[in-house]
């Protein structure tokens, strides 16, 4: 028997800067699960859209690169910890986006949060695997420590809109660079959720900026973008790839080529590949002086 409520269907939004904006284009379009059934009006976000997350993106930059990756990776860690909270609805996001089983479904959810809580555990040790102390010639210190590369637009893959968006979007984030993350086209919904999760956590606003909609349409500024540094081209096709990266080139973006085994299995064991491509490395020359008459120096 029908209790006489009216249905109340969740409006999704963008996450631009810490906030949950409609597309300044004013447009939507439909989101349909495996089975072509009607399951939410996505924003389809613009062109203008992907310039406001830059501008997010680029002034969050200064204060997530420069806390101390310790602090980093508690906040990271406090996301998986949302995550794990809102455990069934992402079960059944992800099991309507990706047409599969709950229990399927749960077990991609599970390893999403294992994976987030996975990166939260390296951001304090890349600099240990990445960096170090060289041997030189001389009486000197030489040593190379890894910094982030700034403002890195993020293709998240098409076919895994929850597991393989965790899988490009942590790594990026918890080297110390913010995001500007174009959602799979035909399953943003998870990714959409995954806003109002950061939304919720110690993530300070403008780190993740989530958009939805076209991802030719919102890549295509973003890859020829002056203030974008990096570019991780995962949810390109071979020939939206080849374009973006052209377009890259214009002023020397760090840019990530999609991988073969990127979309064979998002569980496997994803190493520090990703953690690294947007890492630059800054060495550091110091002398180190002498101990008395013998010369000898420390």
């Amino acid at each position: 028997m029908s209790d006489g409520r009216l249905s109340v269907f969740k409006t999704y939004k963008l996450y631009v800067g810490g906030k949950f904006p409609r597309s300044e284009s004013g447009r939507v379009y439909e989101v349909t699960d495996s089975k072509g059934r009607w399951l939410a009006n996505a924003p389809q976000s613009s062109r203008k859209d992907a310039r406001d997350a830059v501008v997010a993106a680029r002034k969050a930059f200064g204060g997530w690169s420069g806390a101390t990756a310790y602090n980093r990776g508690q906040v990271l860690y406090r996301v998986a910890e949302m995550l794990e909270g809102r455990r069934e609805q992402f079960v059944r996001e992800v099991a309507e986006a990706d047409g599969l089983s709950k229990s399927k479904a749960a077990a991609v959810v599970d390893a999403a949060v294992d994976r987030w809580v996975w990166y939260a555990g390296w951001t304090d040790k890349i600099a240990q695997v990445a960096g170090g102390a060289n041997p030189v010639a001389g009486p000197f210190f030489n040593l190379s420590t890894p910094e982030p590369t700034g403002v890195v637009a993020v293709l998240a893959p098409q076919e895994s809109s929850f597991l393989g968006l965790v899988s490009v979007v942590a790594p990026v984030i918890a080297s110390g660079n913010t995001a500007v993350v174009i959602a799979s086209a035909a399953a943003p919904l998870p990714a959409l959720s995954l806003g109002e999760v950061l939304a919720t956590s110690d993530l300070p606003g403008g780190v993740v900026n989530i958009l939805s909609g076209k991802t030719a349409e919102i890549a295509a500024p973003l890859a020829s973008h002056q203030d974008v540094n990096g570019i991780d081209l995962t949810g390109a096709d071979a020939e939206l790839a080849k374009e973006l990266e052209i377009a890259s080139a214009d002023n020397l973006k760090r840019v990530s080529r999609p991988q073969a085994v990127d979309g064979a299995d998002w569980s496997a064991d994803p190493g520090t590949r990703r953690l690294t491509a947007f890492l630059e490395i800054k060495t550091v020359w110091h002398p180190t002086g002498a101990l008395g008459v013998s010369g000898s120096s420390y």
